[in-house]
């Protein structure tokens, strides 16, 4: 018995609905359709299906079997395709879908050097802050979110980050460093606005002891829903800000940017990347995750080591 051929055949008399739907969909006869199905059912020693004259269902047993077959032939469909997609030229459209800080900071400077490692896949972005990103439309789209995020999503974690507290060192000089995370009242403090989101308040946490958390009362001078926005300001000197260190590795690098109150934090965010569905994933897809994958770990090591010298 073909178990493999005997287990597609099953699967789709199941999702046909009856032996001759499944036959001519198969280009199959139909005694050899209902000869393999019982030859199924003969090696599992359990009855799959319940035929009567009018309808043909599945038994309880059959379907836990249709549940494990299903993802079986998917997998083996998924590794044929990867199998043929490298013996084929990586091309095509990639669409991807990301809010501005992600395509600014993450994808932007990563497209150079893909590019030169596979230079026929050409690249479509669609930048837009939304709440629920068409996942569908788009081959990868970007989601950052913080530890809390369980979407109904097929999502695949990129990197998880810390955001710390940055401010300029003329902002720094003029001001003074916060000694502590109480003394942060008294200080110029650019938000980020979120909806729902509570901007008299931050909360911190310190590094190392996630139960030792601190809830501030802050003055906002300045509330955005732009992160380019807040950065900029707080490069210029106008006060502290929270961002993640990958974002802000390059600046502190430099000197443009002083960490604030190390080593404590404002809270740990994730970039996800969601994928339309799990089934037939393009070559292009991959790689590009791969690579995203590859990068953005190669950063984080960076930002780690800058704002271990700050």
């Amino acid at each position: 018995m073909d178990r493999l051929l005997s287990m597609k055949v099953f699967q789709r008399v199941a999702d046909e609905g009856s032996f001759a739907a499944a036959a001519r969909a198969l280009d199959m006869s139909a005694p050899v359709v209902t000869r393999l199905v019982a030859d199924l059912e003969d090696h599992l020693g359990s009855r799959l299906l319940q035929r009567t004259t009018r309808r043909l269902a599945l038994t309880d047993a059959g379907q836990l079997y249709l549940n494990r077959v299903r993802n079986i032939l998917q997998d083996i469909e998924e590794a044929d395709e990867t199998v043929g997609a490298h013996t084929r030229e990586l091309g095509g459209l990639l669409r991807l879908h990301a809010p501005p800080v992600l395509a600014s900071y993450v994808i932007a400077p990563l497209l150079a050097g893909f590019r030169q490692r596979y230079p026929n896949i050409l690249i479509d972005i669609e930048v837009e802050s939304v709440r629920e990103p068409p996942v569908e439309d788009f081959d990868i789209t970007l989601i950052p979110a913080d530890e809390s995020f369980d979407a109904d999503l097929v999502a695949r974690k990129v990197i998880e980050s810390n955001a710390i507290l940055v401010a300029s060192p003329a902002y720094v000089q003029r001001r003074g460093q916060p000694q502590s995370p109480a003394e942060l009242a008294q200080h110029d403090c650019l938000r980020l606005k979120q909806a729902f989101g509570r901007f008299r308040q931050w909360r911190l946490w310190r590094e190392g002891q996630p139960d030792l958390v601190e809830e501030v009362e802050i003055q906002s001078v300045l509330l955005a829903n732009h992160t380019d926005t807040l950065l900029r300001a707080t490069l210029d000197g106008a006060g502290i800000t929270s961002v993640t260190m990958e974002l802000v590795a390059p600046y502190l690098a430099r000197g443009d940017l002083v960490r604030v109150l190390s080593p404590w934090i404002t809270g740990r965010l994730a970039m996800y990347a969601a994928l339309p569905s799990r089934k037939f994933i393009p070559q292009r897809s991959r790689v590009f995750l791969d690579y995203l994958m590859e990068q953005t770990r190669e950063q984080s090591l960076r930002a780690l080591e800058a704002c271990t010298v700050c």
